[in-house]
């Protein structure tokens, strides 16, 4: 006999609920999130006699705590994603209400009516570049919106300077971590402004750089008002934006080591358009693919299978709108560089896709789709990639 249990997460109280194989509730109570209350809730299910099989409905996180004491017990763990039992309580009796006893119910339902994925221990390595994957996506959205914010601060009173600079480049940040306002930059002149670039290392093109500087400042002669208040805010955000730029290169340099040491960073590395970065991301996202018991299985976490809709004679299917989008990123984004650094077998699928009607969109959606399967395989049978090998 098995035994379901679903347990609603949270931070200082989960909540448990038990069903045996007819949905009849065996124990249903709040567990403290510490060490003894988990236990004693540990033997308090082994103790109704059967296999234990427990739905949690966040993974990582705030069920940090409590996966580590259940896969140490030995315990089966599966992964109820949070919109299902959303959806899944909407359609009981009742649907519009909420609570804790009703979440981890509806779990344990899941579990018991549903094939979930399973929750598998991580080893260290996953699990840093889980976290360095996790720090290196905030320090990318935080940069992506500084540069946006220093763009509308520089355009309102240097348009010309802001049309001419690449502010996601290294050189236009330092330029603008002193010269801003075209009075200052023609104050410099050419031989300051390249003094002030050439104090840092490794900048290139440094002449062309001020010059074009110099060119926008000589454009513009009136002062905006207020224009030394907003120089003040773009040095400010510059000067950011470098500090964010070194960090995530640190980041970078930490996740070519630890992809060194995972075991299959190598094999999906091997795979063109799989850099560093997408790797480490591809990890992090998916843990083991002992998860995923197939290629479908895997595309259908990331949304990359299509979606059938159907009703009396109408049948046609539509892109998933759903899975992780995170998931579903990493392959979108491999598929992308491959077709972009002229993969041949990448490529020549693109194209086919393209003459048969699709647009760019839609071709790449199938590569990555086709991609999905390759991975699977490679990590399935421990192989690198083959452009030889047409047939998985």
């Amino acid at each position: 006999m098995e035994i379901y249990v679903g347990i609603d997460i949270a931070k200082e109280t989960h909540w448990a609920c038990a069903l045996d194989a007819r949905a009849q509730v065996l124990l249903d109570r709040a567990v403290d999130n510490d060490q003894a209350a988990i236990e004693r809730l540990v033997a308090d299910l082994r103790g109704l006699g059967g296999e234990v099989v427990i739905g949690l409905d966040i993974t990582g996180s705030l069920a940090r705590f409590l996966e580590a004491i259940l896969l140490a017990e030995g315990l089966r763990l599966v992964h109820a994603p949070g919109i299902a039992v959303n959806r899944a309580g909407q359609g009981f009796s009742g649907g519009e209400r909420k609570s804790d006893p009703r979440d981890a119910h509806t779990i344990a339902e899941l579990v018991r009516t549903r094939d979930l994925r399973p929750i598998l221990p991580d080893d260290e390595t996953a699990i840093a570049l889980r976290l360095k994957v996790t720090r290196r996506r905030e320090l990318s959205d935080d940069q992506t919106r500084r540069i946006s914010r220093m763009r509308q601060l520089l355009g309102a009173i240097h348009p010309g300077l802001e049309r001419r600079l690449d502010l996601t480049a290294k050189g236009p940040l330092v330029l603008v971590t002193r010269y801003v306002t075209p009075a200052e930059i023609r104050r410099a002149g050419l031989k300051r402004i390249m003094a002030h670039l050439k104090r840092i290392p490794h900048l290139h093109a440094v002449e062309a750089l001020a010059q074009h500087a110099l060119e926008a400042a000589e454009g513009q002669s009136i002062a905006v008002p207020g224009e030394a208040s907003f120089a003040d805010m773009v040095r400010e955000l510059a000067a950011e934006a470098l500090q964010a730029r070194e960090a995530i290169a640190r980041i970078d340099r930490d996740l070519e080591t630890l992809l060194e040491r995972h075991p299959d960073g190598a094999l999906i590395r091997s795979l063109p358009g799989m850099g560093a970065v997408l790797s480490a991301e591809l990890i992090a996202n998916i843990g083991t693919i002992e998860r995923f018991n197939s290629a479908d299985a895997l595309a259908s976490a990331a949304g990359l299978t299509p979606v059938i809709r159907q009703s009396g004679k109408s049948r046609n299917w539509r892109r998933a709108v759903g899975g992780d989008k995170a998931l579903k990123r990493v392959f979108f984004q491999s598929a992308f560089c491959a077709v972009s650094t002229r993969d041949p077998l990448s490529k020549a699928f693109y194209d086919r896709k393209r003459r048969e009607g699709k647009h760019h969109t839609q071709a790449i959606i199938a590569l990555a789709r086709r991609r999905v399967t390759v991975l699977w395989t490679m990590l399935r049978t421990r192989q690198t990639f083959d452009p030889t090998q047409k047939a998985a």
